[in-house]
């Protein structure tokens, strides 16, 4: 695969995720990172500054840049995929909003990933998606204090049935009627291959045809969400796709690793020498 002049960082929720939270970007270092991205990394949406101060140093010790990270989200392991289009959850998201935005701002990230939500059976999805109008404003405006944008991604359906934006029109659609509330342009599409790819879609043509878009790309392969490479997808004719449209953001590597760097990265010919 040729790589050359695109720009990769560590999922360091998912590569370093059997480690505990603040020894993950030393690890991320060591393996060649000098960026990263996270999930949601506090044990609430209103964490005691002693917590935050403590995950800022580690970043800063490990002399990674942090480029990304997600909004408040839930539960990831155990199924959530967002907070703010759920009627009786999404105050988690808010809350979180400011946190978030001081956060970036210490420590220059600014791409901020807001989940979507997954339907709800019992709320009828005209007002989660008015909910999720609001809190995507509220988010978009707090974040364009610092410059920073907010990124709405896919899942595919296979993966979360019940997440509604399942495809590259619905995230679309769902950040322009966000940027027509705020009367912003801060809300961008976060391009996941992995979700693209395993849904069908023709990942080459949308990256083509959603360019101007397009804040930042995820990775994995499909089956088994491991590196690129490991499964069918064609990430070839994708990272020839991303160098095609001159794709100038950061890749983020949100993969399950094997644990063994001669394994998880070899890939990434930038990074060998740093082993």
């Amino acid at each position: 695969m040729n790589v050359s002049g695109l720009q990769f960082a560590a999922n360091i929720s998912i590569l370093y995720g059997h480690l505990p939270l603040l020894d993950r970007p030393a690890a991320a270092a060591a393996d060649g990172f000098d960026a990263v991205e996270c999930w949601w990394p506090f044990t609430s949406p209103t964490p005691e500054d002693r917590e935050v101060d403590a995950y800022e140093n580690a970043l800063d010790d490990a002399g990674v840049r942090l480029i990304a990270m997600n909004l408040v989200e839930g539960d990831m392991r155990s199924g959530d995929r967002g907070l703010l289009s759920i009627p009786r959850r999404h105050g988690e998201f808010l809350a979180g909003i400011d946190t978030a935005v001081e956060f970036a701002a210490r420590t220059g990230c600014r791409i901020l990933n807001a989940l979507y939500g997954n339907r709800k059976p019992d709320v009828d999805p005209a007002h989660q998606d008015q909910l999720a109008l609001d809190n995507l404003a509220a988010a978009a405006t707090a974040a364009d204090t610092i410059g920073a944008t907010i990124v709405l991604e896919a899942i595919s359906p296979r993966e979360a049935p019940a997440y509604p934006l399942g495809d590259a029109a619905a995230v679309v659609a769902a950040a322009e009627a966000v940027n027509a509330l705020t009367g912003l342009t801060n809300t961008r599409f976060l391009c996941d291959l992995y979700h693209h790819g395993r849904s069908g879609e023709d990942v080459p043509a949308l990256l083509h045809r959603h360019a101007a878009r397009i804040a930042h790309v995820q990775v994995a392969d499909d089956p088994g969400r491991g590196r690129p490479g490991s499964g069918a997808l064609d990430y070839p004719a994708y990272f020839a796709a991303l160098q095609d449209i001159g794709y100038q953001g950061w890749i983020g590597l949100e993969y399950e690793p094997t644990r063994d760097p001669a394994v998880d990265y070899d890939w990434l010919p930038a990074l060998r020498p740093a082993r």
